[in-house]
């Protein structure tokens, strides 16, 4: 099991690659946690607030996520990383050095959120695209899972590490701002010690603007409907389902009235099960059918609707545990569909309309549970996500059963499970 499991890791640049990005992750979570609890003590635990400075950390990627994925074709991946690493470098030092000297306010925090969101829209999608070359094509769907088990790792450590430091400095946050800086140099060390000789690419040229646009990507995900179909329903997953970063904060501190360990401990659950997500992902070695990302998107929805209403601090933790395991399983399998059928000339703009609908919905997805939870109550903020996302989810599967002509058949024996039998699995290309 371990050979599979972790395959990808005897590959050095993926090694060194994956502990770079452990480390920074870990930081970076922790930042997170650290940033919507001083929001929440700057606002007079405003859910609105949160839903601000959240829709701010991800507007850029509705604005640049797209240029970031032109220029992830276009120049070598490993120095654009290099360069947006450091720059998150220096914006988490910048806030630290604020809150420690007493002078940060609610407008620096979303100035900083804004900053964050600008470079993470230029490096989440050259990073994505960057996990192609550091491993053949037969490790890809490993080299992709673990990840996303790297992510998710940092998700269960970091905001846990985060919440012990908050409570043990007396609701303090500059120390962790300050920390999350000297863990960003991680990825630097890593990217400047990796062997480029040994890198899976084509010959390394400086390719020009009109050969790499941006239209030629969107036109080539339209001819390709086994890809436009899981697009579409991330965007509307992402748009209403995946706002836990705003969710849990104020279900914890208003609905439950927890202190930051609690608060960490309900964002722990769900990144356990994420993480459970992720290396159960691990072990796939071709590329996922359009069914099985409808199922993992339907289980994570209906289980997201149930946190929504669950009346105890324990159940939600609990149930908590099954939403990050399908929550991540289903952002495996869409990502590993899409990267694992796109050709690699367009793999860079490919990834970042996926990092964008992905990501780019949550500043408007925000808003409205922002909304949603200030006035419904912030249980509604996670159960209408999950009731919108269950909608969804069943409309695809209808508009795709009709489309192949195929039935859902359920079998609780010899185990159970789900079989669709359809004459057409895949879209033609």
């Amino acid at each position: 099991m371990s050979g599979t499991t972790f395959g990808s890791l005897k590959v050095r640049n993926y090694r060194l690659f994956t502990t770079g990005q452990l480390i920074k992750l870990l930081g970076t979570w922790m930042l997170f946690t650290a940033q919507d609890w001083l929001v929440l003590q700057l606002s007079d635990n405003s859910a609105s607030a949160l839903g601000i400075v959240t829709a701010l950390q991800f507007t850029p990627v509705l604005l640049l996520t797209l240029y970031g994925g032109q220029l992830a074709d276009r120049y070598d991946k490993r120095h654009l990383l290099l360069i947006a690493n450091a720059a998150a470098a220096l914006v988490a030092t910048l806030l630290g050095v604020l809150v420690v000297a007493g002078v940060v306010n609610l407008w620096w925090v979303f100035v900083t959120a804004g900053l964050f969101g600008a470079i993470s829209a230029i490096e989440t999608p050259v990073r994505q695209a960057f996990v192609s070359e550091l491993v053949n094509k037969e490790l890809l769907p490993n080299a992709l899972s673990l990840s996303s088990a790297t992510f998710n790792t940092a998700r269960v450590v970091g905001p846990a590490v985060a919440g012990m430091i908050i409570a043990l400095l007396g609701d303090r946050t500059g120390p962790i701002f300050l920390l999350t800086a000297a863990l960003s140099i991680a990825p630097l060390v890593s990217l400047i010690r990796m062997r480029t000789a040994e890198l899976f690419r084509a010959e390394q040229r400086t390719i020009a603007a009109r050969d790499a646009r941006t239209i030629d990507g969107l036109r080539y995900v339209r001819r390709r409907p086994d890809l436009s179909l899981v697009i579409v329903l991330v965007l509307v997953i992402g748009l209403f389902g995946f706002n836990f970063q705003l969710t849990l904060a104020v279900l914890a501190r208003v609905e439950f009235k927890v202190d930051a360990q609690y608060f960490g401990l309900l964002t722990t659950a769900i990144a356990i099960g994420a993480l459970g997500g992720a290396l159960a992902s691990s072990r796939r070695l071709a590329r996922p059918s359009i069914w099985l990302v409808l199922t993992a998107a339907l289980l994570f929805s209906g289980f997201e609707t149930l946190v929504g209403f669950a009346p105890s601090f324990p159940l939600a933790v609990l149930l908590l545990l099954p939403t990050g395991f399908f929550m991540v399983y289903f952002a495996q399998a869409a990502n590993q569909r899409v990267q694992l059928g796109t050709d690699a000339a367009f793999r860079g703009r490919v990834m970042a309309l996926y990092v964008l609908v992905f990501l780019g919905s949550t500043p408007l997805g925000s808003l409205i549970i922002g909304w949603c939870a200030e006035h419904y109550g912030p249980r509604s903020g996670i159960w209408v996500g999950g009731a919108v996302s269950v909608l969804a989810t069943l409309i695809v599967t209808v508009l795709q059963l009709r489309k192949a002509g195929g039935k859902v058949r359920v079998h609780l024996r010899p185990r159970p499970h789900v079989h669709v039998d359809t004459p057409v699995l895949e879209p033609a290309r």
